[in-house]
């Protein structure tokens, strides 16, 4: 064969690779435009007991130079008049996989993002996002080697976002929400 024609064929290999892998890269952080805004809302949580309390929630999703951020905050409301609230915000950047994001919650001694340790009693923590629905998982190993398992999904609706909540703590289900998430 022509070595122009290899070079030519090779090159052109080549540009098609880097497109491929651009258009990936910017579709993987494209995605979350769709989830982007404030959202409010209130549910009551279901316990494995039967039991119920009311929460206030509210989340807001953003993108980021690497990726986005995804922070959210529960006022829970006990019986004595009493409120307790929780407020977390979590990094998530692309990772290998298609549609699947890694927490960058903490930097190495080298400044690059890294995962908590689930050895350490700290949260595991990833994000995917397949079809309408932006998932956030949370794993912990509990003191005896159990686990817990958070998992909250956020679904694209006309007014906003349905979230659906489960804890699970070595199999058994601890906790659920079901609710929408109004667009502020």
């Amino acid at each position: 064969m022509n070595r122009q024609f290899l070079q030519c064929r090779w090159g052109f290999a080549c540009t098609a690779l880097i497109m491929c892998l651009l258009i990936a890269a910017s579709s993987a952080t494209a995605d979350i435009s769709r989830f982007v805004g404030s959202f409010v809302g209130s549910a009551d949580v279901q316990s494995a007991d039967g039991s119920t309390r009311p929460r206030d929630m509210s989340v807001q999703i953003s993108e980021t130079k690497e990726g986005f951020r995804v922070y959210w905050k529960s006022t829970t409301y006990r019986k004595d008049g009493t409120a307790k609230e929780k407020a977390y915000t979590i990094d998530f950047v692309p990772s290998a996989r298609p549609g699947v994001f890694a927490s960058a919650m903490k930097r190495n001694v080298f400044g690059h993002t890294a995962q908590l340790d689930p050895m350490k009693g700290e949260p595991y923590v990833w994000g995917r996002i397949v079809g309408e629905t932006l998932s956030v998982y949370s794993m912990y190993v509990t003191e005896d080697g159990g686990y817990e398992i958070q998992q909250f999904d956020r679904s694209l609706a006309s007014r906003g976002l349905m979230l659906e909540f489960q804890s699970i703590r070595d199999g058994e289900i601890q906790r659920t929400v079901s609710t929408l998430l109004k667009r502020e």
